[in-house]
């Protein structure tokens, strides 16, 4: 039987997930399976229990391509951070909430015991979300840096006091220009982030569409769009514009956008991966993570 390898990212900033990495680390290796840790983590995590010191290293003594899975202890900025370290692999992720409630976690803390049990024995569905694919493009319609996103993608002004002017285009043909603080595109996973605080639709899962939302923007016909999935978004830097503006791909990866730098945001070719272990109504994850309030429910009739 080939070797099981299944990474575990965690970090070192609280006790309690310092210790539950030592229990995932411990079950899988009791299971037969190679716990494997980013390089960072297992440094950083090392300083604090010498006993994470002899775990495998990604990438050096396992390929991002080998890796089975990741088991995510941490909130949903942890979870954008696996998917980052296991993008070129497709290697799923499951979330195993350590603080708040999140939108990406699978389970609580409570349960990591029987999740683990459950990825050894290969008890779990893989769930498919839609990711973007971006590149920015100079003046000269040279590509200069291309990335992606599993939340959003943001244009936004790099100065506190000023204003970016932005065209927007939607499959090639221009919609709008005006002055605004940015612009977020985001997929249905994002909606629940930067989009929703900036006013635009909260989109189920399950839906495939991209939400094309204005920050601030000084325009009548500025409202958030919501378009297909196989839609081109192009965000371009007018040359009016008064000093610079920067990319962010959730919130991880950056980039610098002079005046005339164009934005291209579309589909991923390739979606991110998401292990589940309990189907639940993605309804009662809204109802939970922003304390809604649904006294007197009757229930359906």
């Amino acid at each position: 039987m080939n070797e099981r390898r299944i990474l575990v990212v965690a970090h070192a900033q609280r006790e309690d997930t310092v210790a539950a990495a030592l229990r995932v680390i411990d079950a899988l290796r009791d299971a037969g399976a190679t716990p494997v840790l980013a390089s960072p983590d297992r440094a950083e995590l090392a300083e604090v229990d010498p006993r994470f010191a002899d775990v495998a290293l990604l990438g050096h003594d396992v390929a991002e391509d080998d890796l089975e899975l990741a088991i995510v202890l941490g909130g949903d900025g942890t979870i954008l951070r696996a998917a980052e370290l296991v993008r070129e692999s497709g290697a799923p992720v499951l979330g195993i909430n350590m603080g708040h409630v999140g939108f990406l976690a699978e389970i609580d803390r409570d349960d990591m015991d029987a999740a683990v049990r459950r990825v050894i024995d290969r008890d779990y569905e893989v769930e498919e979300r839609l990711a973007l694919s971006v590149r920015v493009k100079d003046a000269d319609g040279s590509v200069v840096y291309e990335t992606w996103a599993l939340n959003e993608a943001t244009v936004e002004k790099a100065s506190r006091e000023r204003m970016i002017e932005v065209v927007i285009e939607i499959d090639g043909r221009p919609l709008s220009s005006f002055g605004c603080d940015g612009m977020v595109v985001s997929t249905p996973t994002g909606s629940t982030a930067y989009n929703f605080s900036a006013g635009g639709p909260v989109i189920w899962p399950t839906v495939e569409a991209i939400a094309v939302v204005p920050l601030s923007a000084h325009a009548l016909f500025a409202k958030p769009l919501v378009v297909g999935p196989e839609a081109s978004v192009a965000i371009e830097m007018l040359d009016r514009t008064d000093g610079m503006g920067i990319l962010w791909c959730d919130g991880r990866r950056s980039h610098d956008l002079p005046r005339g730098a164009r934005v291209v945001v579309r589909r991923s070719a390739q979606p991110v991966r998401l292990a589940r272990l309990h189907p639940t109504a993605f309804t009662n994850r809204l109802v939970r993570k922003f304390q809604l309030p649904v006294a007197g429910w009757r229930g359906a009739s």
